[in-house]
């Protein structure tokens, strides 16, 4: 039996403040929810019907999350439930659990980029989540937020720019890809 402790998920003070003040999250566009629905109903396999919607308690990310889940349900999908966090919390673990409990297909992030890292790191840490189930509005790929999350975090984890583009976290980095012209061309 192992009885060594397991380490927090939580950042140590340190380092949640090593890259200064964070960008607050901007307003989304149209063009971005447009991108987002899109990368959810283009995906695949499995099909995705449902979704929780997970969201910071800034403006701008409360906004975009309420958006998104008008927009999923006029498209006749299921929201399972809208989730939100404050940006300082004791552990995150009751909003990791509550994004994760009714095993979504997917989960659809909105958020300020420390809440998110710090979130993120609880979902690796404390429930079944998997990133590359993720998706998310364009804060979710703040540089900072990656590295503040950790190795391999988020590696997997997809959403949508501001302009209509998408972005994919792999290996630590952020690819960003432009938007796709009416007809199919990049």
């Amino acid at each position: 039996m192992n009885t060594r402790p397991v380490p927090s998920p939580l950042l140590p003070a340190p380092a949640a403040t090593a890259y200064g003040p964070l960008p607050a999250p901007a307003p989304h566009t149209a063009a971005e929810l447009a991108s987002l629905l899109r990368l959810l109903t283009d995906h695949r396999r499995p099909r995705l019907h449902s979704v929780t919607i997970g969201h910071s308690r800034d403006t701008a990310s409360r906004d975009a999350a309420t958006a998104f889940a008008d927009a999923w349900r006029t498209a006749g999908h299921t929201v399972l439930a809208v989730v939100d966090w404050p940006e300082q919390a004791a552990s995150w673990l009751r909003p990791a659990h509550r994004l994760t409990d009714r095993e979504p297909d997917a989960l659809v992030i909105a958020a300020a980029p420390l809440g998110w890292a710090q979130l993120a790191r609880r979902l690796a840490h404390s429930t079944p989540w998997r990133p590359d189930r993720t998706f998310g509005f364009a804060s979710l790929a703040e540089p900072a937020a990656v590295a503040l999350a950790g190795d391999g975090v988020l590696d997997g984890v997809r959403g949508a720019s501001a302009d209509g583009g998408t972005w994919r976290i792999e290996r630590g980095w952020t690819d960003s890809f432009p938007p796709i012209e009416p007809g199919g061309a990049a």
